[in-house]
């Protein structure tokens, strides 16, 4: 083990960045941990601001700018908006830094080979902040899942109501945008940004091995638009793997109530179930025996920042860096390409609560629980409002838009 303190570069200190840093400044002293500088444009507008200047801490305005002037990390931490995650990941692999990187790892699959390039020729790693993947509870569910414990799985699905306030929308320049000015992909909606962690999560699981995810290979979804925004405010998809798993995955901004994230996969000799009333992940076989694994809460959501400071510590290597965060962005490429023309759901479908600012559309969410208990979209239900996508084949898509076209 190194004894000196891993230097860490913080790249976004508002938003959820704010949290990451929070937890370096009060959870590490200084032979552990030292932070050189962090990089935000805004940084005058983070709550930290004069903690950070009270320390000393060099800001600048860029990464690029950190270099520069000579500057030197073990460790990257990027919370910039999701847009800039790749860019932003190449310029520190580029300058020998390791790189802890907030979900989604980007936008688009072009971008996935300039990371792996970039990372083989620096001989440093990436780690993406998909948190539940550090949980104790979904390492060694992934374990026995690999093992064989259950046999084949047969179908994942998972549901999400995240409802979202107007304001949501109007935080910062690009919430509920496809692209910026610039022509920078962003595909910001629930399963691309919020809910990407519950997409993830399920190609994560059955991946073969402990870093890796399994890839879609078809995908077909409907999106649907209630505030007025450039992308989809509620999503649903339909994904098979190659080997004929079914994913199916119900997420939404727009219900009455809320309803973290639940999950259940189906295994030739079992079915795992994370919901509402276990509040844990159980799995039960045939023979009504159970195991339990506590829940991908029980941990620190900042585990996955400690274990990067482990990482770089013990010069191992992580669990889920861009190979497994891959299928989440292919998944995603390949539902905006199912639905090239948004869904708006008229006015008079929604309701609202002016006081909270929200909308939602009128009987969603006993809509979706219903689609998510018998494994349908809502247009196999013949709801009035619903269009379904095409399905996409994702066999060898290597470009958004369009694939291969």
């Amino acid at each position: 083990m190194d004894d000196e303190p891993v230097s860490i570069v913080m790249v976004g200190i508002s938003g959820y960045g704010y949290y990451y840093l929070k937890n370096l400044l009060e959870d590490f002293n200084k032979e552990e941990v030292r932070i050189p500088g962090v990089a935000d444009p805004y940084a005058d507008k983070s709550p930290l601001y004069n903690e950070i200047a009270q320390r000393g801490i060099r800001v600048y305005l860029t990464l690029e700018e950190f270099y520069n002037e000579g500057g030197q990390a073990d460790l990257v931490v990027i919370s910039s908006p999701i847009h800039y995650h790749v860019e932003q990941t190449c310029i520190a692999l580029s300058h020998g830094s390791n790189v802890l990187c907030e979900k989604p790892m980007g936008t688009v699959v072009q971008d996935m080979e300039k990371v792996y390039k970039i990372r083989e020729e620096s001989g440093r790693w990436v780690m993406i902040g998909y948190q539940w993947s550090y949980s104790e509870a979904i390492q060694a569910l992934k374990k026995d899942i690999m093992s064989g414990l259950f046999g084949k799985p047969k179908r994942l699905k998972s549901l999400c109501f995240w409802p979202r306030e107007k304001a949501y929308y109007k935080r910062n320049s690009w919430a509920g945008k496809i692209a910026d000015g610039e022509g920078r992909w962003i595909l910001d909606s629930p399963p691309g940004n919020a809910m990407a962690h519950f997409v993830h999560n399920m190609f994560y699981l059955i991946g073969t091995e402990r870093d890796r995810s399994i890839q879609p290979v078809e995908v077909i979804a409907e999106c649907y638009r209630v505030y007025p925004i450039e992308n989809f405010d509620t999503g649903v998809f339909r994904a098979f793997t190659a080997e004929g798993t079914e994913i199916l995955f119900y997420g939404s901004h727009v219900t009455e109530n809320e309803k973290n994230p639940v999950f259940q996969i189906e295994f030739e000799e079992a079915v795992i179930t994370f919901d509402d009333r276990d509040k844990e992940i159980i799995a039960r076989d045939r023979k009504g025996r159970e195991k339990k694994y506590g829940s991908p809460d029980d941990d620190n959501q900042f585990l996955k920042l400690y274990k990067a400071i482990r990482t770089v510590k013990n010069h191992t290597t992580p669990v889920c860096g861009p190979e497994a965060a891959s299928s989440q962005i292919l998944c995603v490429n390949g539902i905006q390409e199912s639905v090239k023309q948004i869904t708006d759901i008229p006015p008079a479908l929604t309701q609202s609560d002016k006081h909270r600012q929200r909308r939602w559309i009128a009987g969603i969410d006993n809509l979706l629980l219903d689609c998510y208990g018998n494994n349908v979209l809502p247009h196999e239900k013949e709801v009035s409002w619903s269009r379904p996508g095409r399905n996409i084949d994702l066999r060898n898509y290597n470009w958004f838009p369009g694939g291969n076209e």
